[in-house]
C-alpha cells in the first residue's frame, strides 16, 4: 500500500475461538498488515473469540441467530458491517446472505481445498476428519468470495500442505491453520491494493 492510503477497514465475523481474528489483530499491531478492525461480529455471545476480542479492546457486537428471525439476523449483520471496506468470515458458522451492494466485498476462509470438503456442517474437526477418511495426499486452506451458498463462492487463493501417513485430525488441523494465518492476511493485502478482480465467478489476481 502507498504511504498516503488509509488502512483498509475490516469487519470480522466469528462464531468460535477467534484464532484467525487474533492472528489479524497481531499482524496489525506488529505493523505487518495495513488494516484496521472496525468491528467484530459474533454469532454467539459465549464464543471464546468474543471474549478475546473484548480483552484486546476490539469493538464487538453479538448477533445471535437463535434469538432473531431470519430476516432480522440478516439485517443486523448488514447494519453491523456498514462502513467496512472488506468483510472477513473467519470461522463464522451461520449462512449470511450477502446484500447485493456488498457483492465482491465479503470473503471467507475455509480449512480445506475447496470445492471438496465444504458445505453445511463442514467446519473445524469435521473437515480434517473427512480429508483423512478420503485418503487425500494433500490438504490446505481456501480463501474465497462469499455468495449465498456455503463454501461455493469464487476462489481467490489456496495454500496447500501434505497429509502425513500418521496424521490425526488435530495434527492436520494445526498444519492447515499455519497456512490460514498466512492466506487470509495475504488476500486482505491484495484486496487493499486493488489487485483482486472479480468478473462473474472468475477471480484474477493482478501482479
Amino acid at each position: 500500500m502507498t504511504a498516503n492510503r488509509q488502512p483498509i477497514q475490516l469487519a470480522v465475523l466469528i462464531s468460535g475461538g477467534g484464532r484467525s481474528l487474533m492472528n489479524l489483530h497481531r499482524r496489525i499491531e506488529e505493523g505487518r498488515l495495513d488494516a484496521t478492525i472496525r468491528i467484530v461480529v459474533s454469532s454467539r455471545g459465549d464464543a471464546p473469540g468474543a471474549a478475546r476480542a473484548r480483552d484486546v479492546g476490539l469493538p464487538i457486537v453479538v448477533v445471535e441467530r437463535k434469538t432473531l428471525s431470519p430476516e432480522a439476523f440478516q439485517e443486523r449483520i448488514a447494519q453491523a458491517v456498514r462502513g467496512a471496506d472488506l468483510i472477513c468470515m473467519a470461522g463464522f458458522l451461520s449462512l449470511w446472505r450477502v446484500p447485493d451492494e456488498l457483492h465482491g466485498r465479503v470473503i471467507n476462509i475455509h480449512p480445506a481445498l475447496l470445492p471438496d470438503f465444504g458445505g453445511p456442517g463442514m467446519y473445524g474437526h469435521r473437515v480434517h476428519q473427512a480429508v483423512l477418511r478420503a485418503g487425500r495426499s494433500e490438504s490446505g486452506c481456501t480463501v474465497h468470495f462469499c455468495d449465498n451458498e456455503y463454501d461455493r463462492g469464487p476462489i481467490i487463493l489456496q495454500r496447500k500442505v501434505p497429509v502425513q501417513p500418521d496424521d490425526t485430525p488435530e495434527s492436520l488441523a494445526a498444519r492447515v491453520f499455519e497456512q490460514e494465518c498466512i492466506a487470509l492476511p495475504e488476500v486482505i493485502q491484495l484486496f487493499a491494493g486493488g489487485r483482486i478482480r472479480l468478473e462473474g465467478r472468475v477471480v484474477t489476481v493482478l501482479p
